[in-house]
């Protein structure tokens, strides 16, 4: 490229200030992280409607759909585990209480019904002249037999991990990418500014 020709790019260059675009850049990366923070902040406002709704006990599915729908629509807004993590984020504590509390009573009560049959069970199978010790280890056989299922409801089925994806469109994932165009055009601006003007031979 000969001098004149660099001198003409260097004069068209020169009129565009560095500054003008480092300022849209400053204004673009405050918008980002504006829009960061407000997805981040309306999960938690879904992450406590979940957390409310699993407490009174209603529309805790549809809390939770409204969740899992947001964090995986939306950047900056992560719930997993992670990979040191003990616990999932999002446990429900009062709906599994509240599984474990029914199906203990209901187990309950038909253990209280199987050892009564087993007694009634056992008189008629072992006569009453015979002393009630012969019976009892009828009434174990008989309720061993018929024993109720267990009480344990697997708690791993009410804890959850949602993923944020790692770049959204919405407005925090355009003004980032917006942010980033912004910061290559201004690098670019100011490499070709410096090269142009030694070409140029401008002091």
């Amino acid at each position: 490229m000969d001098k004149r020709t660099a001198h003409y790019v260097w004069t068209r260059l020169e009129r565009i200030k560095p500054w003008y675009v480092f300022v849209s850049l400053l204004i673009l990366v405050s918008f980002s992280v504006y829009q960061l923070r407000s997805n981040n902040l309306q999960m938690a406002k879904l992450r406590d409607a979940v957390y409310l709704a699993d407490e009174r006990g209603t529309g805790v599915d549809e809390a939770l759909q409204n969740l899992r729908s947001y964090v995986g629509q939306h950047m900056n807004t992560d719930l997993s585990s992670g990979q040191n993590a003990v616990y999932p984020p999002v446990q429900l504590k009062y709906t599994y209480d509240r599984l474990i509390t029914t199906k203990s009573e209901a187990t309950g009560d038909r253990n209280a019904k199987i050892y009564t049959d087993a007694q009634r069970y056992c008189e008629d199978k072992i006569p009453s002249g015979f002393s009630g010790r012969y019976r009892i280890g009828c009434i174990q056989e008989y309720v061993t037999a018929h024993n109720a299922s267990p009480t344990y409801i697997n708690a791993d089925l009410y804890k959850f991990d949602f993923y944020t994806p790692t770049w959204s469109p919405d407005l925090a994932g355009f003004s980032l990418l917006f942010s980033a165009i912004v910061f290559v055009l201004f690098l670019l601006l100011l490499a070709a500014r410096f090269i142009f003007k030694q070409l140029a031979g401008v002091k």
